[in-house]
């Protein structure tokens, strides 16, 4: 849902600025550009609005071929508007919005890298990446040690006692 995750990454953002604005100095930005129509731009607006804020916004969004160029522009409270297709500030808005685009893109690839990457044997302390690459090598799998008896973690080279009955627990509950 476009607008309730516009609207959850507005909030935390803003929300954040808003407290940390009374122990430190923040950068207030002067204009706010967002990505969409009326609809974000509403959505932005409410936000601002809850949190007490008076930032000015702008929504950009591409004309009805999705062509570069052809952008109408929206503020609230204002007839929509488009730029000449020649226009500098045009073109200084499409690479705003296209890098915040770069940008977006970016980050989701890399969170969905890190989630396939995950291995549950991370989220145990005291298992380094040593222990991690001896638990591999000796049963194949993540899932493997998740389901190994006590007496086979034991038998892992670099696994104590302890450590074993460390991860045993961790997947069995017991921890």
């Amino acid at each position: 849902d476009d607008y309730a995750m516009m609207q959850e990454v507005l909030t935390r953002r803003y929300e954040r600025m808003v407290r940390e604005e009374n122990t430190e100095s923040t950068n207030r930005p002067d204009l706010i550009l967002i990505d969409g129509g009326k609809g974000q731009l509403g959505i932005a607006r409410k936000v601002m609005t809850e949190l007490g804020l008076d930032i000015p916004l702008i929504g950009i969004a591409k004309g009805p071929d999705r062509n570069a160029g052809r952008e109408k522009f929206f503020m609230p409270e204002r007839d929509v508007f488009n730029l000449p297709p020649n226009s500098p500030v045009l073109y200084y808005l499409q690479r705003l919005r296209d890098e915040a685009h770069r940008f977006a893109i970016g980050g989701h690839r890399f969170k969905r890298k890190k989630d396939i990457r995950a291995n549950p044997l991370d989220d145990i302390s005291g298992i380094g990446a040593k222990r991690k690459k001896a638990l591999l090598h000796h049963f194949g799998s993540a899932k493997a040690v998740m389901r190994a008896s006590l007496s086979d973690l034991i038998r892992v080279e670099g696994i104590s006692a302890g450590i074993a009955q460390l991860i045993y627990d961790h997947f069995n509950g017991e921890g």
